[in-house]
């Protein structure tokens, strides 16, 4: 599913190796040149239950349904981040709008599962609150305690009164071989794909033949970025990054994988994915 639409400088998603934080912020590039790209979030119907990868924009950003500036900076938590990005979520697309048009209630979910907690996959939390368990990885939760720059990315107005299960690795699949797997059985595993952000995590995910789909959040923007080895302009550690990356595009160009979806590509849409 998209859930509305996220505006950033080209440089944040595409900006390369040697991209500065201000280039990726947009502060050199003029607002007619930045562009729009889906916000994803994805419902996996599961023999153990209904999981829920991200949560997208919350409807308080546009409560009309329209490009509300006021809201925006109100339900982002700060000027700063409006400044790097901007989001739009039509009448009908926040998540809990389209469960609902699916028949499916925030409570139906079994399983909500962060792949960080951006604003984009972490602003709508509290539309699906009521959902059985809401896990995030306890890497993630340290990371945004380290400095200036993470107080400013990350709002803890976002998840106020939800209630974050945090989980630590129990596998070591990945490019630094952090992994947790959801069920025990392989079929949905988190896997760490540090640089963007410490915490960060794909979700892979497979059935009994051994095909999967990857869902690989911001680890790329787009499928050119693992095709071209193109980073992004936001990280913190580049060289993880490049490392992740790499994973996945060796992933992607495995056999088995049926699909591999970046979180932000605007070449995908909405679809439905049989396992």
């Amino acid at each position: 599913m998209h859930t509305g639409e996220v505006r950033v400088s080209p440089h944040l998603p595409f900006g390369g190796d040697h991209c500065s934080m201000l280039k990726a912020a947009g502060l050199t590039t003029p607002k007619s040149q930045w562009m729009w790209l889906p916000v994803s979030v994805y419902l996996i119907e599961h023999p153990n239950g209904r999981i829920l990868v991200d949560t997208g924009w919350h409807r308080e950003m546009n409560p009309d349904g329209v490009y509300d500036l006021k809201a925006q900076i109100k339900s982002l938590g700060s000027w700063q981040l409006y400044m790097v990005n901007q989001g739009r979520l039509p009448k009908g697309q926040a998540v809990d709008e389209q469960l609902a048009a699916m028949g499916l209630k925030p409570s139906d979910i079994d399983y909500v599962i962060l792949s960080h907690l951006d604003c984009d996959h972490a602003n709508g939390l509290r539309l699906v609150k009521e959902a059985k368990h809401i896990l995030v990885a306890r890497a993630e939760m340290n990371n945004i305690r380290k400095g200036i720059t993470e107080c400013i990315r990350y709002q803890r107005s976002w998840w106020e009164g939800v209630g974050l299960e945090l989980f630590d690795w129990n596998g070591n699949e990945g490019p630094v071989g952090h992994s947790f797997d959801l069920f025990g059985d392989g079929s949905v595993v988190m896997v760490n794909i540090p640089g963007h952000c410490e915490g960060l995590c794909a979700v892979k995910v497979k059935n009994a033949d051994g095909k999967f789909v990857l869902l690989f959040s911001d680890g790329g923007y787009a499928r050119k970025s693992w095709e071209r080895m193109i980073t992004s302009g936001v990280c913190q550690d580049k060289r993880l990054q490049r490392q992740s990356l790499q994973w996945i595009r060796e992933q992607s160009l495995s056999p088995d994988c049926l699909e591999s979806l970046a979180n932000h590509d605007p070449d995908i849409k909405p679809h439905i994915i049989e396992l």
